[in-house]
């Protein structure tokens, strides 16, 4: 699962962890990605520490290794800011793939909120878009994309959607989940997944829920267009996003 960043990943992830024939890996290119630059992120040096940071050596692990527990879903949470043009390659060719967008005004909102600075690249949506455009034109493969609003306002619909796109079996354990950290998270879970350890499901949104922002940042423009262009490729019925 390819997601930008405040995106309702941690809760997806969370309900792919709540069916009992999946594990999942959480952001397992974040050590990369930081190594690569000198961002401020909250527990820089603790992420650093707790992963490799050869962007080889983790897609190794995730393509040619064997699922952890045994089981026979492995679910991977993939932050798209996290990766860079040269690894695209022959080792996506081992996953199947699905892509989390949610409009910009409400990533950059949140975003800012923990880390100021951020730029397009931030947003996921470049990274997205270059391999949504790779699996189309390398291997003629549409990848499911869902929108997190269309999850929060029919979580049920939508993960029906999602798991019949990826040909798993519909589990209602994916709608609820234990309160509190999970021991699947990563260490960076303390300074970034405080909502989602105090939930216990998709929340609904709120009755007057508010329309996205247009932000004064000189990229959102650019945002804006990759969210729309991946936006029109929601291509089942079952999980195509509300319009905005």
């Amino acid at each position: 699962m390819w997601s930008g960043p405040r995106n309702l990943s941690t809760a997806l992830m969370r309900s792919f962890s709540s069916r009992p024939d999946c594990v999942v890996r959480d952001e397992p290119f974040y050590a990369c990605y930081l190594s690569q630059h000198s961002l401020e992120h909250p527990g820089r040096d603790e992420v650093l520490a707790s992963q490799p940071t050869d962007w080889q050596e983790v897609a190794q692990q995730l393509t040619l290794g064997q699922p952890p527990l045994d089981r026979p879903v492995w679910y991977q949470k993939h932050m798209a800011h996290h990766m860079r043009p040269e690894m695209l390659g022959d080792w996506l060719d081992h996953l199947e793939h699905a892509l989390l967008i949610r409009h910009p005004g409400f990533v950059i909102q949140s975003y800012h909120r923990v880390v100021g600075d951020m730029g397009l690249a931030e947003t996921g949506l470049p990274w997205q878009w270059r391999l949504f455009e790779h699996l189309q034109q390398t291997h003629g493969i549409t990848p499911v994309v869902i929108d997190a609003s269309q999850l929060r306002h029919s979580p049920e619909q939508t993960l029906r959607g999602l798991c019949a796109a990826l040909g798993l079996s519909w589990q209602p354990a994916m709608l609820h989940w234990p309160a509190g950290p999970h021991p699947q998270d990563g260490v960076w879970g303390k300074h970034w997944y405080a909502n989602t350890w105090k939930s216990t499901g998709f929340e609904p949104p709120q009755e007057s829920e508010p329309e996205p922002p247009r932000l004064p940042v000189p990229y959102f423009d650019e945002a804006f267009e990759l969210y729309h262009r991946l936006k029109d490729q929601c291509c089942n019925p079952s999980i195509r996003p509300t319009p905005t």
